[in-house]
């Protein structure tokens, strides 16, 4: 892993969280994208070398809406860079983590993506991130 992509956070309003994080940051968002396979809208905030992604969910059986039903707004993952993200699928698993997409999928910010299950990392979803080069 080469460093932390980004930290995600779980928000009920986009357009609010938006407004608030702005105000906690001092700059806007820069970009918003939907993922619509992860029934998903994000929204980027680039904090020097950091990025936080606000996530709010499009439907009901959205991963955020159950997230926020169980949990409530907060932390939902924290995102590694990866160089090679299939490489790192089978190491992980190898070490004996839980991994939930044994193939990486498009994510947000032109990313390949996959998650491991928060049981076999101390209760924290991971995720594992991957420019996608074209």
């Amino acid at each position: 892993m080469n460093k932390i992509e980004h930290i995600g956070i779980a928000v009920k309003n986009l357009k609010d969280s938006n407004e608030l994080f702005s105000k906690l940051f001092g700059e806007p968002h820069y970009k918003i994208e939907e993922v619509k396979t992860e029934g998903v809208n994000t929204s980027f905030f680039k904090i020097g070398n950091n990025k936080i992604e606000l996530l709010e969910a499009t439907n009901e059986a959205s991963p955020i809406a159950k997230f926020i039903d169980k949990k409530g707004e907060g932390i939902h993952h924290i995102a590694f860079d990866v160089s090679d993200i299939e490489a790192e699928i089978k190491r992980l698993q190898n070490e004996g983590f839980k991994v939930l997409n044994d193939v990486p999928k498009k994510g947000a910010d032109n990313k390949l993506v996959a998650f491991l299950h928060p049981k076999s990392s101390n209760g924290v979803l991971i995720e594992l991130c991957q420019e996608i080069k074209e």
